[in-house]
């Protein structure tokens, strides 16, 4: 194993150099958080790819795979699915807005009301994506190196926050170009074909395996429908994933670039499944489906290959959780901090905190650049500790990543897309819409349990009849908040100077 641990700590000792070769790109926010708005298609489809094809996508993905054949390709399928609508009908737009969490656009539509709440909606689910694809570092360390669960997450973890700390979005935006290539060479070029092979080819895979392992809906059709709607929503709101389109240098690359990704997407699901359905042939009774690519890859792969796609499957992980960091850090710097921070000085000084906020524009956000660089860098390093910490005491990864996603999409998927859809949502509509399906998702939750499919379903339900029903009951949405809203989707208005501005 010499070889592939020095192709592992090569790769770990490549991403430390992207952080600090990415720290001398960011400095300003926009650079920080954003990379600059200024990602052509190419850098942006592959990291747009890296971060949603994460430890769950691919490691989890060939897991399916070993457990139900063709058909576990469908969780990964449905990210796809999101990412491709997301492209096509929505990214142009949300590209326009020019700011920088999702909370800020629901400021923006409905005037200024919605934006704490839902902060701390997203917060937390960035901050379960994070600690879930932190904890993915103890499988990993532990096939390469035989370490202890808690050094294994401490290790990865600190790599993650060192480079996401030093450079922001650049550094994350590098090392997920790097990631993105690694997985493509390690999953789709090497690891896919040698398994078919080492399994027998598809005709002897289907000699060997039941009829239901080529079934496509040899999951379920009700885990299907679950997969889409909190995965293939999911991708339409998420802070991690919006924080990606605001990094494209125009609409047109947003679109254009964002449909490679999905179609990339669908490739990958596929191919985990197969991948999966081979491990299956070749290793009928493992423990666990989530053993199944690291024993295809210790068993079949030859030395160097084997740490090359050992490494793919590090890169999966990293780009999923740098991503969910620097969302995470974002949302609890702009979206809370910041607010709370505005208000109480709003509350001191409200001659100075108005004078303030008339005085903002470009040329304020430049004279401001080191504060919120090191502002959004002090989060990064504290939320990377926090995710470190929680990921080591946290033991059920799956009850964690459900819990984030259901209370993403059955909180804020309605009071987003109605922003963007319906022109007669009020802010009362959007904050009671926020408070039915959350709260509804955490009651049925409680009581069924976690890992039931009836919270998100009652959820988006409850949310929905809460949005329609108090928008129409309350005052239409003011004109001058309307005509500002439509002119930063159509790309004519400046971006504004801070988030603050509208506190």
């Amino acid at each position: 194993m010499a070889v592939d641990y020095a192709v592992i700590v090569l790769y770990l000792a490549g991403m430390l150099a992207m952080g600090w070769w990415g720290m001398r790109r960011a400095t300003s926010k926009s650079d920080f958080l954003v990379a600059g708005r200024r990602l052509g298609p190419a850098m942006y489809s592959g990291t747009m790819a890296a971060i949603v094809l994460g430890g769950a996508s691919t490691i989890g993905g060939v897991g399916l795979g070993y457990q139900y054949g063709l058909s576990g390709a469908w969780m990964v399928f449905a990210i796809g699915l999101g990412l491709l609508a997301l492209s096509v009908f929505f990214s142009a737009r949300i590209a326009r807005l020019k700011v920088y969490t999702v909370s800020e656009m629901l400021d923006l539509r409905y005037g200024g009301a919605a934006g704490l709440i839902s902060g701390v909606v997203m917060w937390a689910y960035t901050l379960m994506l994070a600690v879930t694809s932190t904890i993915a570092y103890a499988t990993i360390f532990d096939v390469l190196f035989g370490l202890d669960r808690t050094v294994s997450i401490v290790l990865g973890g600190a790599i993650v926050v060192a480079y996401s700390t030093l450079g922001g979005m650049w550094s994350i935006t590098l090392t997920d170009m790097v990631q993105f290539v690694v997985k493509t060479i390690g999953v789709l070029l090497l690891l896919l074909p040698i398994a078919v092979v080492k399994a027998g080819g598809f005709g002897a895979m289907a000699d060997r395996l039941p009829h239901d392992y080529f079934a496509p809906l040899g999951i379920g059709g009700q885990t299907v429908f679950t997969y889409v709607l909190i995965y293939s929503f999911g991708m339409l709101i998420g802070q991690d994933i919006w924080q990606r389109v605001f990094t494209a240098r125009s609409d047109r690359v947003a679109r254009l670039g964002g449909t490679a990704a999905g179609t990339y997407c669908l490739v990958y699901a596929l191919a985990g499944a197969v991948i999966g359905t081979a491990a299956k042939v070749l290793y009928p009774h493992l423990g666990s489906p989530d053993d199944a690519f690291a024993t295809i890859v210790k068993d079949t792969l030859p030395v160097g290959v084997r740490g090359l796609v050992l490494a793919a499957a590090l890169s999966a992980v990293m780009s999923t959780s740098s991503g969910a960091l620097i969302a995470c850090a974002t949302v609890a710097h702009n979206d809370i901090w910041s607010r709370l921070k505005g208000a109480a000085r709003a509350r001191r000084h409200p001659a100075a905190e108005a004078a303030s906020g008339a005085a903002g524009g470009p040329q304020g956000e430049r004279n401001e650049a080191p504060d919120e660089v090191r502002g959004n860098r002090r989060f990064t390093l504290l939320m990377g500790l926090a995710v470190i910490v929680i990921a080591s005491a946290l033991n059920n990864v799956v009850e964690a990543l459900t819990l984030a996603y259901n209370l993403l999409v059955g909180g804020l998927l309605v009071p987003i897309l109605g922003g963007l859809l319906w022109k007669r949502g009020t802010a009362a509509g959007a904050l009671a819409s926020v408070a039915a399906g959350g709260l509804t998702v955490i009651g049925l939750m409680v009581s069924l349990g976690v890992l039931a499919n009836e919270p998100i379903y009652y959820g988006l339900l409850a949310s929905l009849a809460a949005y329609v029903a108090v928008s129409l009951a309350t005052r239409p949405t003011d004109q001058a908040v309307l005509t500002v809203w439509r002119e930063r989707l159509a790309g004519r208005a400046d971006e504004p100077s801070s988030p603050l501005s509208r506190v």
